[in-house]
């Protein structure tokens, strides 16, 4: 009889880990699937890119600025008034319910990269600010073992993959290496490390300010 017993409270036990289990892999999915459609919405970053380079600085800053307007007026909305816009709420962070969402960071970043960086130095900081930012989420979802101890939901695993995909990026538009690695160095830490502070903000502004400084003390280096 207590043989019995036994079995039955430790299969009842392994039942309920195997629920919690699964609860846990349900969620991490559901957790990974909006991360997707947040990134995959962040990726056309590379449409305001191509337009820079085939239009020019004034045609790009010119649009988007006049796309800040709009998403602001949607935002004041959002915010203000408590609208649900389904296609914009279902894209939203816990955090980002009562306050700007990134988007509105991101391209104000993108209006001032452009505003001051050269032309290879801001579309490098863009894009890493949009693929790497994406690589090191999705990565860090998928497949994080190891977590950075003191910091919320960051992996080593997604930490590398950011900062591999923005040295690629970087090597695409840049041809010294030093730029490159600070660049992608600085947008890595930025990600890794904001918290309060939105970084689709930070990274294009802190990496483009930081390989541009290397790009100007290129000649007093010989490098």
């Amino acid at each position: 009889m207590v043989g019995l017993i036994s079995r039955y409270a430790s299969y009842a036990a392994m039942s309920r880990i195997r629920r919690v289990c699964k609860g846990s892999e349900t969620l991490m999915s559901s957790d990974l699937i909006h991360e997707l459609k947040r990134k995959a919405v962040h990726l056309t970053s590379i449409i305001i890119v191509i337009v820079y380079l085939a239009f020019g600085q004034q045609t790009i800053l010119l649009l988007l600025t006049v796309y800040l307007i709009a998403i602001l007026e949607i935002e004041y909305f959002r915010i203000e008034w408590g609208k649900k816009l389904p296609l914009v709420h279902s894209l939203l962070r816990e955090k980002e319910v009562d306050r700007l969402s990134g988007h509105v960071f991101f391209t104000i970043g993108c209006i001032i990269a452009i505003s001051v960086f050269p032309e290879e130095i801001a579309s490098a900081a863009i894009l890493m600010t949009t693929f790497g930012d994406a690589s090191a989420a999705i990565f860090g979802k998928a497949f994080g073992r190891t977590w950075i101890p003191g910091l919320t939901n960051r992996a080593v695993e997604g930490c590398a993959a950011e900062f591999i995909v923005d040295v690629v990026i970087g090597a695409i538009f840049l041809s010294n290496w030093l730029v490159v690695l600070v660049m992608a160095g600085t947008a890595t830490v930025v990600e890794t490390l904001a918290n309060k502070m939105d970084d689709n903000l930070l990274i294009p502004l802190f990496s483009g300010f930081n390989g541009n400084i290397v790009l100007l003390l290129l000649p007093y280096l010989n490098l």
